[in-house]
């Protein structure tokens, strides 16, 4: 009677576990207390997501400006994402430095259209490459497309090819992007 409630006590707690969709599915084995019978039940793994759209935003923005939507740095980057003016012109924002600045709304309208642009760009390595450790680096999607924020899509290809590492003007490495918000679940 004793292991018929435990098996379902754990059987009650694994619905409680929150399932990624076409995961393999991993067998569960109880024995029938009464035939010592194994009785199969199939379960899903779970997945442990580490974090969401929104704490990667957050995290990269605090990173980046400490969340602040009105700072420029030494080198002229600006806002909470800290863009540059000709990266936001490539994006298709064409506006003065107060109205990018007054404006937190064009600030995460900026950032989600670079992380839609770096996506597509690097669409083929993150398929190829994610949850694979590359040059000492576990590859996300967060990861690359955070790596690509810091230095542009193209130095993250040239460091697949080439394991040749990016720094930004304060010594930032484009991998300590890539592994500091590696793991995160993206909507894009």
């Amino acid at each position: 009677m004793r292991n018929l409630i435990y098996c379902l006590l754990v059987l009650c707690s694994l619905a409680f576990i929150p399932l990624k969709p076409n995961k393999p599915v991993t067998p569960l084995l109880i024995l029938n207390t009464k035939s010592i019978t194994p009785i199969n039940i199939k379960i899903e793994t779970p997945e442990i997501i580490t974090s969401s759209h929104d704490q990667f935003l957050k995290a990269i923005g605090f990173r980046e400006s400490g969340n602040r939507y009105t700072i420029i740095n030494k080198y002229g980057y600006m806002g909470r994402y800290q863009f540059g003016n000709s990266t936001l012109r490539g994006l298709g924002f064409k506006l003065t430095t107060d109205e990018f600045l007054n404006s937190p709304y064009i600030q995460e309208k900026a950032m989600h259209t670079l992380l839609q642009r770096n996506n597509k760009s690097l669409n083929k390595l993150i398929i190829e490459h994610e949850g694979k450790i590359v040059h000492g680096v576990l590859v996300t999607q967060s990861g690359i497309l955070a790596a690509a924020h810091l230095g542009g899509a193209g130095s993250v290809k040239k460091w697949f090819r080439t394991g040749k590492v990016r720094q930004d003007g304060f010594g930032t490495k484009i991998t300590s992007y890539m592994e500091q918000f590696g793991g995160y679940k993206l909507n894009i």
